[in-house]
């Protein structure tokens, strides 16, 4: 790796338009140097798109924007902006998030101290309209079987390299992998024997309102289940392994989205008390 090799931070966008500006706001802002700005609306309905336009016309050596005519969903959206990135590292962001000033200064600094690692995460600040609520802790040291009861990295932190991306494929355009694009990218990184790492710091701020709430729908569950029994089957866990979990995933999937935000904000202001 060079001493500022360069990163592409990819950003699906969709209907964001009023928390795009603090996203888009928070990559300008970077210590770190030499980073380019993918992003792809995928048919957005509001002013995305616009407010897009604007930033890429103001900054055409720093952006990149690409648009899909419909509606394609994260993966196919995701997957041209990899087609598009020229970094040698890639970083993933979402549209109504920010990054820590510094996130990709630091995250780059630990890949080049540690060649061993293919992919760094990073903790995540979760706030909302009312401000900030809570701190969200990534395993330290992941491995295949953080799978089975937890996620190993919060996808939107990741920085990594773009050959691990073609490495596994990209993201998977299955229907069952819709919302869960995440989990199916991590049993494939695995499988082909990458390791990854998560600094502690919350260096992401998440933005964990009811809107996100809402969108962990019963459908999205049940992608989970199918996308971890192929999953389990790629990296040969025996399938049983899977009732608990699955279990697990469906009866959340039943709960009224409103319990469930009350459920983690609760969690959220324990976490702030220990």
């Amino acid at each position: 790796m060079t001493d500022q090799p360069k990163v592409s931070v990819i950003m699906g966008i969709y209907n964001c338009e009023k928390t795009l500006p603090q996203a888009i706001d928070s990559i300008l802002a970077q210590t770190y140097p030499n980073w380019e700005l993918v992003m792809c609306d995928d048919g957005s309905t509001d002013g995305t798109y616009a407010v897009a336009e604007k930033y890429r016309n103001q900054y055409p050596e720093k952006i990149v924007l690409l648009k899909n005519e419909q509606n394609r969903k994260l993966s196919y959206t995701l997957n041209r902006c990899l087609e598009a990135a020229t970094g040698e590292l890639i970083a993933r962001m979402d549209g109504d998030d920010m990054s820590q000033s510094d996130r990709l200064q630091r995250q780059i600094d630990y890949l080049r101290q540690h060649p061993e690692i293919h992919l760094v995460g990073t903790g995540m600040c979760c706030f909302d309209k009312n401000g900030f609520h809570g701190i969200m802790h990534p395993p330290a040291q992941p491995v295949s079987k953080s799978l089975i009861n937890d996620t190993p990295f919060f996808h939107a932190t990741i920085l990594t390299y773009k050959s691990v991306y073609q490495a596994v494929g990209g993201y998977c355009l299955k229907k069952r992998a819709e919302r869960v694009e995440d989990i199916d990218l991590w049993f494939r990184f695995f499988a082909n024997h990458f390791v990854g790492t998560n600094l502690d710091e919350p260096l992401y701020y998440v933005r964990e309102d009811f809107d996100a709430v809402r969108r962990r729908t019963l459908q999205a569950r049940l992608h989970s289940i199918k996308t971890r029994a192929v999953g389990y089957r790629l990296l040969g866990f025996p399938w049983y392994w899977l009732i608990k979990p699955g279990f697990i995933l469906f009866i959340k999937g039943l709960v009224p989205p409103r319990i469930t935000a009350l459920i983690r904000k609760t969690k959220a202001k324990r976490r702030n008390m220990i």
